[in-house]
């Protein structure tokens, strides 16, 4: 992998996972473009820039995060022991994938980008159809919408449907405030992130050479490119989501997604 396919690659990663476009149907068409086939190579790429995309969250929202955890210290029963026990029980599905379903998964995402282009046009059904819904609006994220909300985190792991796009169309549908939900939504994606990244490292480290082929400049490229591109879209998304504009990007995913099946048939 050279350096200017690490920064494109990057750039694409830090940009759609938090854009409601599927990083990992993007990431796999970029791949597809470049003439990359999976790999250890690949997967090195993948953690660093997923880390990467975390540590932008964590930025954007580190005021919001030291509240959390502040009050959650304090072990009472207060909003931000709530906060934390809705992402625990929205983690619940995405962790049963990851456990129980994982090679399953990771079969799915070597199948072609026939998949990518018909979950692409899910993602663009899903989010066209929240956009026109007018749902009773709640005040507080209850623990079975953010298990709902979970589930949906779930079924992302499919390529080419979006996980920001699934969890906050998701809570728009259940009448969660739009204001609040893209913070959630991109909070309760951090732990299962580092979670994968650090078996995806446990599994390298199983070999000899932890790094594979991977050289550090494109690997250090791409993390850049990564976490810069990510703090910027998250900042974007949460402007985004409060003026519901994501039918946008549905129409966006619909003509990624035609234009990935036809390129699949001719």
């Amino acid at each position: 992998m050279s350096w200017f396919e690490a920064l494109i690659l990057g750039i694409i990663q830090g940009l759609t996972e938090y854009l409601p476009v599927s990083s990992s149907g993007h990431l796999a068409i970029g791949q597809a473009i470049f003439g990359m086939e999976n790999g250890e190579e690949n997967l090195m790429f993948t953690v660093a820039v997923h880390v990467a995309t975390v540590l932008s969250t964590l930025v954007v929202f580190w005021g919001e995060i030291n509240w959390i955890l502040r009050g959650f210290f304090k072990f009472k029963l207060n909003a931000e022991t709530r906060y934390v026990l809705n992402i625990l029980v929205s983690m619940i599905p995405v962790g049963i994938v990851g456990v129980f379903f994982k090679d399953e998964v990771e079969e799915i995402f070597g199948s072609g980008l026939m998949v990518v282009g018909c979950c692409l046009l899910v993602t663009a059904t899903l989010l066209i159809f929240s956009y026109y819904a007018r749902p009773r609006q709640k005040r507080h994220t209850s623990l079975r919408d953010a298990f709902i909300i979970g589930l949906a985190q779930a079924a992302a792991v499919m390529p080419g449907l979006s996980r920001s796009g699934s969890t906050i169309a998701t809570g728009i549908l259940l009448g969660n405030n739009k204001e609040k939900l893209a913070q959630f939504s991109f909070l309760m994606v951090i732990p299962p992130i580092l979670g994968e990244a650090l078996l995806d490292v446990m599994k390298m480290a199983k070999g000899e050479n932890v790094m594979g082929n991977t050289e550090a400049f494109p690997l250090l490229v791409g993390f850049v490119a990564a976490f810069i591109s990510g703090f910027l879209a998250c900042k974007w998304m949460i402007n985004i989501v409060k003026h519901g504009k994501l039918v946008y990007f549905g129409i966006y995913c619909a003509v990624v997604g035609v234009i990935t099946i036809i390129t699949q048939l001719i």
